[in-house]
């Protein structure tokens, strides 16, 4: 009874199912099928055409492993995760690699303005140089600048420990999808107990975006009872 009963159901549940699901389906099963003719008897031969359609495949039909039979589902995702990782690989090749250099001029002149003024950070350099026209990177202004032997200040250890519950840490950090689409999620983390206090993902940040994002996770507003720690340097 149930072995002519399966029959009538699997019949009863394609006759429901979309057009365009069919159609990818029939594909799938006829590449596979030209793949069998042309291959020797003991196992089947996949050129990089055959790979690249069933990886193709993998991240656009969902159902794609009921259609599957000449290879393991695992081996088609490593053949994805293989063209993933040569395709950011030609990515980083060709576009713009590291920061672009600094002059000796505006490193000199970094070193002196810290020399000079041993109590200004790098944040206040960074706006002196800006004022000037000089457009460079905080993170740089940092590195070029001098380091004082004795603090005039607080260590920052102890600025920990004096503000720790007070901190918190807000980054991005990318996550790459199938579909070679990169998500950026924004993390705010509170030093005292490693607690997140907010997070969201979007695939475009722009600094209306992150603005939004630090008024949701502080809602009671910035600059009066909390202290907010970069902890990367491409925060915005």
């Amino acid at each position: 009874m149930l072995n002519a009963l399966f029959p009538f159901l699997t019949s009863l549940f394609s006759a429901f199912r979309s057009r365009a699901a069919l159609q990818v389906e029939i594909l799938a099963l006829r590449h596979q099928i030209g793949v069998l003719r042309r291959s020797a008897k003991k196992r089947p031969k996949l050129t990089v055409a055959d790979r690249l359609l069933w990886a193709w495949l993998s991240g656009a039909w969902a159902d794609w492993r009921s259609a599957l039979v000449i290879v393991k589902p695992e081996t088609v995702i490593a053949w994805h995760r293989k063209g993933f990782r040569l395709f950011w690989t030609w990515k980083v090749r060709h576009g713009t690699t590291g920061r672009p250099t600094v002059s000796r001029e505006v490193r000199d002149l970094i070193r002196t303005i810290s020399r000079e003024n041993p109590l200004w950070g790098a944040p206040r350099i960074h706006g002196e140089l800006l004022k000037l026209g000089i457009t460079i990177g905080e993170t740089s202004v940092s590195k070029y600048m001098i380091r004082q032997r004795k603090p005039p200040s607080q260590t920052w250890r102890t600025f920990l420990d004096n503000h720790i519950q007070q901190l918190v840490s807000a980054d991005f950090f990318t996550v790459p999808t199938v579909r070679f689409q990169v998500l950026y999620v924004f993390l705010v983390l509170a030093h005292e107990r490693r607690r997140i206090l907010h997070f969201h993902v979007t695939a475009h940040r722009t600094a209306e975006w992150t603005a939004q994002q630090l008024r949701n996770a502080f809602p009671w507003g910035l600059g009066t009872s909390l202290s907010v720690a970069r902890s990367g340097p491409n925060l915005w």
